[in-house]
């Protein structure tokens, strides 16, 4: 007898992109159930999440849709854009991506699912791709060190403002900012300077010598395309203790004296020329360059070099690396992530095209400019000197050229009436040059003759004479072939997403679906200027609003803006928002932000920068906000009370019973309340924050919402309100609002919002209650295998944990000497980045699995942790030596254990091979244990000299 053939329903439900998406299938999710008791995934939701806060509707979203289906939606978008050919500049050029980064970088899951190298010893791949980043930087800009970058220009002087403050000899209160540098740049400036309050001056070059500050901004080139030599400027600033820091051009400094050379103290700037697309405003790298001077107070990640147990060369990152979490309120940044993607990519542009190369591209884009201005110069049209690639034509019918332009599907950069400007780049071609011409009403019949006719147009006193990029890593994988391998064995050394779970608690480490990922390259989305016109951008516009929406009904919030480039920015414009709010009604005098200790060292840095005083509210043995305390701290501070930041779940990983009266006792005293979203995952589709009374929080795109963590960056983190602080968003670039722009571009990283934007349609309101369930499942089902090896710090209601369980290990430390570190490194052996190490609670691991992992990732998990202990319990009874064990001597290396000499007190093969399952498949870390020590007295931040791997070969042989 036949059997019934399944309905269509069922046949579509396994093609359905939840079940691509979720690790778990029906029998694994089933078969943890049981482990921790629960008969099903709502009955183990109702007793982890308080009753109180639970969604009792499902959300109102539109039916999920598969891959394909999602991909032709978002190609529909895409298609609403327009793409011209954009001369606009303004701090954004055309490149070109070199198809072998494009592939191999951006495309790459080993490098877009790497996370921020905080253990060196399986990071080595992405963090010597940082240190030639930093090189780069160094070597074009003339300073002394560069960090592993920032979130664009605008933010990068922002940080230069605040470091000259806390380093200038002068005492002045006063940053004169020149204006000639960008307007977007100046914007970010203006709110940054009010809420440190800092007196923001802007005026002409000349009068920055005379002006008593203590900083000085310039653009070199400048906005406007001139290049000026500073140094006698420089000269007079610095004799009245004052500090010079200079946003300058990179490719334009393979050509002009580096800023170092004429007197810049801070350089920073945008690698967004060196093979990133526009992407409507990001994501870009910014970069910061200083003297050595000051890079103990250098904001941002700097890759450092130092020694591993070997002796071997090893990377790491080094020095104040995340110095808000220590200290806190008193931090001189808040930042917390970079644009190591972006870094990254940048870094093999200039490791493909060499110093010749760059210098060849410079030269062509600096030839058309000077041809380009020659012509108009014939025609009578007067364009301003000494420029690199950008001509400031004047005296012209601004309105008539820009509408002929449109005709012509290109875009000018807007000054005023009477003057456009035009910026050439790497993109630009003859045909560009004569059709830019015809615009004017010139022409160019010979570009060739004109070029021989036409001189330079850069100053004679301001070329450069100094050699850059000369160690081998820049003048060695200028062929394709050469340049594949080199990024292949730098993937090689590092563990990512794509080879092995990264069970970070607080940093939600999931699937980065292909599908998401693939519109990111496409050219509607990739090559639209920022500040091209609205009508070009409708694609985007429909998209971002619909991402909107989207959030609002996730979060129960009613407006979100996608301005922040990193949580912490989400963070900074979450707090400006309340901060105005209060103003707008005359309480311009609340400044008392409540801060749980417990909290991310972000949110009282975030804090101190709009000028907020931090009261810290204490926790419980439990973990939990002290209500008691809350309270007293609350009415102590009840005038003056501006904002309570909490992050929910907790940082412990447990939903707190008391969130919604924790939410009524600051708004009885007239505070606000700020929700961190760095735990959203564990929210979506099951409780919505803006519902249970909180008024504003941060979303981490790239932790709930899939864009991939890129080794560090990029990072979105939109700011989502209820509708009385809507009006108190970061304002649009040449908008109307009380707060300024908070990042250069508008929309911020507009160009990967595609990758959370194909994440909620092809899930849908199930699909991601679904995910969120899993996710709680998947810790629940972790700390309850893990239960008679190591305890979970913190639990809540019945028992259970949120996303996350926290593993203590400070008895074993007490007991045996094996600390959380050493576990961390061991689980290195096993293939496994090592879950979040010492936060929030020294001593212990924070681990969060996510929805993404299947029950088999679970498990290898929990063996290699369960035989971890075995080990440690060896130690405690004596079967393995307290300081020569696998634990303290981990990592090992393939060097380590096919040495002809082992004088360990262990086996190799338990070295190697501490699980059978591991002679199949095994990562082999590139270096052994790095000194840490020896990295923060000894700091060098650029490539290792090639005499140094020379050494070490010798010495091998």
């Amino acid at each position: 007898m036949s059997q019934p053939a399944p309905s269509l329903r069922v046949l579509e439900h396994h093609d359905a992109f939840l079940e691509r998406h979720i690790g778990p299938n029906e029998a694994e999710i089933a078969h943890m159930l049981d482990v921790i008791g629960q008969p099903s995934l709502d009955a183990m939701t109702d007793a982890i999440v308080p009753a109180s806060i639970r969604s009792g509707d499902p959300l109102a979203l539109p039916a999920p849709i598969d891959e394909h289906e999602a991909l032709a939606k978002i190609r529909g978008l895409a298609k609403k854009n327009k793409v011209f050919r954009s001369f606009i500049g303004q701090g954004y050029y055309g490149t070109r991506t070199p198809n072998v980064i494009l592939r191999n970088i951006l495309e790459n899951p080993a490098w877009y699912t790497a996370y921020t190298p905080y253990q060196a010893e399986i990071s080595q791949g992405r963090m010597e791709a940082l240190i030639n980043f930093q090189t780069m930087l160094s070597d074009l800009t003339g300073m002394d060190i560069a960090n592993a970058s920032l979130l664009d220009e605008g933010t990068a002087a922002a940080e230069a403002m605040t470091l000259a403050k806390r380093s200038a000899k002068s005492k002045s209160n006063v940053f004169f900012v020149s204006e000639r540098v960008h307007p977007q740049t100046l914007e970010v400036l203006h709110t940054r300077a009010d809420g440190l309050g800092i007196e923001l001056r802007v005026g002409p070059d000349a009068e920055a010598a005379q002006a008593d500050s203590f900083g000085v901004l310039l653009q070199y080139p400048d906005t406007f395309g001139q290049v000026h030599d500073h140094a006698a400027l420089a000269d007079a600033v610095h004799a009245r203790g004052a500090v010079v820091a200079v946003a300058a051009d990179l490719l334009a400094l393979t050509l002009i004296k580096a800023p170092g050379e004429w007197g810049a103290d801070i350089v920073v700037g945008n690698t967004q020329r060196f093979g990133v697309p526009f992407g409507f405003g990001g994501p870009h790298a910014g970069y910061m360059a200083c003297r050595d001077a000051y890079k103990r107070s250098m904001p941002g990640r700097l890759i450092g070099v130092s020694v591993d147990a070997e002796g071997n060369p090893a990377y790491r990152l080094t020095l104040q690396t995340r110095e808000q979490h220590i200290r806190r309120e008193k931090a001189t940044s808040n930042i917390c992530t970079a644009q190591v993607l972006l870094a990254v990519m940048a870094g093999m542009y200039a490791v493909y095209h060499g110093p010749e190369g760059l210098k060849r591209i410079a030269l062509r884009t600096h030839r058309l400019a000077a041809i380009l201005a020659a012509a108009l110069n014939k025609a009578g049209i007067t364009v301003g000197p000494d420029f690199f690639d950008t001509l400031h034509v004047v005296d012209v019918d601004a309105g008539a050229i820009h509408a002929r332009a449109r005709e012509a599907g290109v875009n000018l950069r807007t000054i005023d009436s009477n003057s456009v400007g035009i910026s050439l780049d790497e993109t630009t071609s003859r045909d560009d040059v004569v059709a830019l011409a015809q615009l004017f009403g010139a022409t160019v019949d010979d570009i060739d003759a004109l070029d021989a006719a036409t001189a330079d147009a850069l100053p004679a006193g301001l070329l450069r004479t100094s050699d850059y990029l000369q160690h081998p890593v820049f003048n060695t994988h200028h062929s394709e072939h050469e340049l594949l391998r080199y990024m292949r064995a730098l993937a090689d050394k590092d563990l990512a997403m794509d080879r092995t779970m990264i069970p970070l608690g607080s940093c939600t480490m999931k699937l980065n679906a292909t599908a998401e990922m693939i519109p990111i390259t496409w050219p509607e989305f990739a090559n639209i200027h920022p500040l091209a016109p609205a009508d070009q951008a409708e694609g985007y516009r429909e998209l971002i609003d619909g991402l909107e929406q989207m959030l609002v009904e996730i979060t129960g919030y009613d407006a979100v803006s996608f301005q922040p480039n990193s949580g912490a920015q989400g963070e900074f414009a979450g707090l400006l928002a309340i901060r105005a709010y209060h103003q707008s009604r005359g309480e311009g005098h609340r400044d008392v932000c409540l801060i749980p200790e417990s909290a991310h060292g972000t949110n009282p840095a975030s804090a101190q920068m709009v000028g907020m005083r931090v009261v810290v509210v204490k926790c419980d043995r439990d973990g939990n906000v002290d209500v008691d305390d809350l309270r007293a701290q609350a009415e102590k501070h009840s005038e003056k009370l501006s904002a309570l930041m909490v992050t929910y779940p907790s940082t412990h990983g447990v939903f707190e019973e008391a969130i919604v009266e924790i939410c009524e006792i600051v708004h009885q005293h007239g505070g606000q309340v700020y929700t961190d979203g760095a735990n959203m995952n564990a929210l979506v589709g099951v409780a919505r924050p803006g519902k249970w009374g909180s008024d504003v929080s941060h979303l981490n795109l790239h932790k709930t919402f899939c864009i991939p963590h890129g080794g560090g960056g990029p990072g979105v983190g939109p700011c989502a309100v209820k509708s009385h602080l809507a009006p108190f968003l970061p304002r649009a670039f040449g908008g109307e609002g009380d707060v300024g722009m908070v990042s250069a571009a508008t929309f911020g990283s507009a160009s990967i919002l595609p990758i959370s934007w194909m994440y909620i349609v092809m899930m849908g309101a199930a699909g991601l209650k679904r995910a969120t369930q899993v996710a709680l499942l998947n810790a629940n089902y972790v700390a309850k295998r893990l239960e008679p090896h190591y305890p979970t710090l913190y639990t809540g209601r019945n028992g259970l944990v949120a996303h996350e369980c926290i593993l203590d290990l400070r008895p074993i430390k007490d007991e045996t000497g094996i600390s959380a570190e050493d576990v961390a490194k061991r689980l290195i052996d096993f293939g496994f980045h090592a879950p979040t190490l010492s936060f929030p609670v020294a001593g212990t691991l924070m681990v969060e699995p996510t929805e993404s992992e299947a029950l088999h990732e679970l498990d290898r998990f929990i063996d290699a942790m369960i035989q971890i202990r075995d080990e440690i319990r060896a130690v405690e009874e004596g079967r393995l030596e307290r300081e020569d064990n696998p634990l303290k001597n981990a990592p090992h290396t393939a060097t380590m254990v096919t040495g002809s000499e082992w004088t360990h007190a262990y086996p190799r093969e338990l070295a190697a091979f501490p699980l059978a399952t591991l002679r199949r498949q095994k990562y082999w870390p590139p270096v052994a244990r790095v000194d840490n020590v020896h990295g923060d007295k000894n700091v060098m931040c650029s490539c290792i000299p090639i005499e140094a791997f020379k050494e070490e070969e010798e010495a091998e042989a």
